[in-house]
């Protein structure tokens, strides 16, 4: 319509989970090591979740954001890893796509830190995971004299890298064509100290599971004008298949006498 340069789209995958949730964590904790990792067990759902994507961060007065934005799967030989970091480096969508949504974190984080101290630290460096790689900018300030970590949290949420630009036409779109509401999806995981200190992670590579055993994982692919279905589904498949892959060895873990 014109009106939208990219708007974050994800699909759910639905399953009889058949094991313990915390066996999923156990299991994720040793294929898919992620810089948060997390296991919430709430009454209403349990939440399971190994995130590589920060929100936003308030450490020492400094805010932080690390935007994500650029996948490929993890090749089957070293050869093979490297074409595919290359490959993602090079192609002008991703590296346009990506400054794009360092711009959308710049403006987000400028609204909290004092004028001119807001930089950006890295551009499009790669990061590797068990089952993909990602491109990987930061951007940081000095937090404005009266601001504190709500305010921070107001000022970004919810991630460009999750709802697509400008934020609140992405998230109508959003709204209208998922089949289903998001929940924690996309949301955050962290927490907040008494010093006012802020550590939050993005609710992705997340798993969420029913009191009767129902759980879904959900994952997004960036859409603009020249998206190919397609590689994104295949982004998407990509991005749930730690989840998906940790399942198996949870079930027969749960399994053994230990857990009868």
């Amino acid at each position: 319509a014109g009106d939208i340069f990219q708007v974050v789209l994800s699909q759910r995958f639905d399953l009889d989970l058949q094991a313990d949730p915390f066996d999923v964590y156990r299991v994720l904790r040793q294929v898919n090591p992620s810089p948060y990792m997390y296991f919430i067990r709430h009454p209403e759902v349990t939440v399971v979740g190994s995130s590589p994507e920060p929100m936003v961060q308030l450490l020492a007065g400094r805010v932080v954001s690390r935007p994500i934005a650029g996948t490929r799967f993890r090749g089957r030989t070293d050869e093979q890893d490297r074409r595919m970091a290359a490959e993602l480096r090079e192609h002008p969508k991703e590296q346009a796509e990506h400054v794009m949504l360092v711009d959308l974190a710049r403006n987000d984080v400028g609204r909290v830190v004092d004028f001119g101290t807001e930089q950006v630290d890295e551009l499009m460096t790669l990061e590797y995971y068990s089952h993909v790689m990602h491109l990987t900018s930061q951007v940081s300030g000095t937090l404005a004299a009266g601001k504190g970590p709500v305010d921070v949290l107001r000022a970004t949420m919810p991630a460009g890298t999750v709802s697509g630009a400008p934020k609140v036409r992405a998230m109508e779109i959003i709204d209208d064509l998922e089949a289903t509401k998001r929940g924690p999806y996309g949301g955050v995981v962290g927490y907040l100290d008494f010093s006012g200190n802020l550590d939050t992670a993005i609710a992705i590579r997340t798993m969420l599971v029913k009191p009767d055993g129902r759980a879904s994982v959900q994952a997004g692919a960036g859409i603009v004008a020249d998206s190919d279905p397609g590689d994104e589904d295949l982004e998407c498949r990509n991005k749930a298949a730690a989840l998906l892959a940790a399942v198996p060895a949870a079930r027969r873990m749960s399994a053994t006498p230990l857990h009868a």
